[in-house]
């Protein structure tokens, strides 16, 4: 091998190869790049559809200006802009294995992504809410959840993360205490974001164990007085001497699909973040020695949630079908069609 072809190699190693400063390339089999940007790409297309069906359906018809939906709508939004702002530039990095896009839009990029990730979670949260005073309160959910209700909910759950995300990261407190530790691995084509140990618990108990814990509580007391009201129904079936096996069967099939339903609200949610806040709390305290490759892959999966989302909280309601065909087929475009009854008749 003469010089110039070793320099050459040598070259292909960094991210800048006329930087002194550059950061090492993460250098992929060009096989394994194309099949990662066609994941990628799909899970991207997968995400930006769906939710732009979500919002679409919702502030089309009429009949779907709900509270809960209102809710839904500004979650699909949330989700919306993290599939076009954030996973275009997170994709790019992560196959070619640098940021090649400056420190400014580093800094700006990192701080969406954490806040419209906390937007899509606090959404969750207040969905939960609304879910819990129809179901626990329904004598009063209409006076106490009502349309503008809905959109105070989904504007707190804009500004709170706002505020912090984006106070959080310009004020650099998350690096305060770290300075010596980031000079010395301060390299050109990089971006992270880095949390000292005292934020990197707070943010994980903010963005997620809360959350969670509030989410669990409100989806158990759910379940627990969905079942009672069917062992209620049970009992006055049984002094009224109804013995409909069609009821019966109803009701069991209804306790099932609660109990599914809530299942994958909450087992989607646990399963997409908590690795990542797990990882991101002992990071800070074992001076970040996890792997680039295992933190990337744990934020992705974190990502997937807001894929998920339309799954979830649309494709599960029998009105989105209708709407779907709705929209590929261009209907929406007719004359009143946003008065079109798009719930199933009963």
């Amino acid at each position: 091998m003469d010089i110039s072809t070793h320099l050459e190699f040598d070259a292909q190693q960094y991210c800048y190869p006329l930087v002194n400063t550059s950061c090492i390339k993460g250098r992929r089999a060009v096989a394994t790049r194309i099949f990662l940007y066609m994941l990628f790409v799909i899970g991207m297309t997968l995400t930006i559809l769906g939710n732009l069906f979500v919002i679409i359906s919702i502030g089309h018809f009429k009949q779907l200006h709900t509270p809960t939906n209102m809710l839904v709508m500004s979650l699909a939004v949330a989700d919306l802009e993290l599939g076009v702002v954030m996973f275009p530039l997170k994709m790019i990095s992560y196959v070619e294995g640098c940021w090649y896009f400056g420190d400014m839009i580093c800094s700006i990029h990192s701080s969406f992504d954490m806040f419209l990730t906390t937007v899509s979670i606090f959404h969750l949260i207040f969905i939960a809410l609304d879910r819990y005073q129809a179901v626990c309160n329904p004598l009063t959910y209409y006076t106490r959840i009502t349309i503008p209700i809905a959109w105070l909910m989904s504007a707190v759950s804009w500004l709170i993360p706002g505020l912090y995300a984006f106070g959080l990261l310009y004020s650099q407190a998350n690096v305060k205490g770290m300075e010596e530790f980031l000079s010395s691995i301060n390299c050109f084509g990089s971006c992270f974001i880095f949390l000292n140990p005292l934020w990197g618990i707070m943010d994980a108990v903010f963005s997620f164990f809360v959350p969670c814990f509030v989410m669990m509580g409100f989806y158990t007391k759910i379940f627990l007085v969905a079942r009672e009201h069917l062992r209620r129904i049970g009992d006055m079936n049984n002094k009224t001497h109804v013995t409909d096996e069609s009821q019966s069967k109803l009701s069991q099939g209804s306790e099932r699909k609660a109990a599914k339903t809530l299942g994958i609200v909450m087992g989607v949610f646990v399963f997409c973040w908590m690795p990542f806040f797990l990882l991101s709390i002992i990071d800070t305290f074992t001076n970040y020695a996890t792997p680039v490759v295992v933190f990337q892959f744990f934020m992705w999966l974190g990502y997937i949630n807001s894929t998920l989302n339309p799954m979830i909280y649309a494709l599960f309601y029998p009105w989105f079908r209708k709407t779907f065909k709705l929209i590929v087929f261009l209907k929406i475009f007719t004359p009143n069609s946003s008065n079109i009854k798009v719930y199933p008749e009963r």
